[in-house]
């Protein structure tokens, strides 16, 4: 029973964040959508495209269960899994993920949380585990980018949230109020604090 309770609620959070996750690319032209945003280029429909890739991999091959479509071997990882080609439309990268769901749903579906499982990435003696582990850590991924997601997506145009049905109009005026109000605490704290000296506070 409590792993039943478990199995369901594991899965029904990365079903939460996986859509999510895609909510993040609403409303975006295409440049916006795969252009880099960070000093590492990370876009948004290369997260969606990275963790498409992941979904396929831990709920496929590690489980004898291999993707339906074909995917490069993991040894040849080069990256290419973290941004979108020229020629990758937003719809075959996100087409991609929701048919990643759901051969990864069949497969959660059909095994119980202790089913073995070989992670041939990771190193010995981890490469050994099974449903439960692989699935906390599928979520942890999903998760993690989700967040990525919402912190780039906010920087392009304001919107943040976990869902549609949350989100709110944009009140910039509050907005600027509460964003200076947190940099005068910083610059308070900052103005008090001690010097520091090498990474070392004095008296630590």
């Amino acid at each position: 029973m409590i792993d039943e309770f478990a199995k369901d609620t594991l899965h029904g959070r990365l079903r939460r964040d996986r859509e999510a996750l895609l909510w993040k690319l609403d409303g975006l032209s295409e440049y916006d959508a795969r252009r880099p945003l960070t000093a590492t280029g990370t876009s948004l429909l290369g997260l969606v495209k990275h963790v498409a890739t992941v979904e396929a991999r831990y709920f496929g091959e590690v489980f004898g269960r291999p993707s339906p479509e074909p995917l490069s071997r993991w040894q040849d990882h080069d990256g290419s899994d973290l941004w979108a080609a020229e020629d990758e439309t937003r719809d075959r990268i996100t087409g991609f993920y929701r048919r990643m769901w759901e051969h990864a749903d069949a497969t959660i579906d059909a095994l119980p949380l202790d089913a073995p499982g070989h992670v041939p990435w990771w190193p010995e003696p981890h490469c050994g585990t099974n449903l439960f582990a692989v699935m906390v850590h599928v979520l942890g991924e999903t998760v993690r980018h989700t967040g990525h997601a919402d912190i780039l997506r906010e920087g392009l145009d304001g919107r943040t949230g976990l869902r549609p049905e949350h989100g709110k109009p944009i009140d910039e005026e509050a907005r600027a109020a509460y964003r200076a109000k947190i940099e005068r605490a910083a610059a308070g704290s900052a103005a008090s604090a001690p010097p520091v000296i090498s990474g070392i506070r004095p008296g630590f």
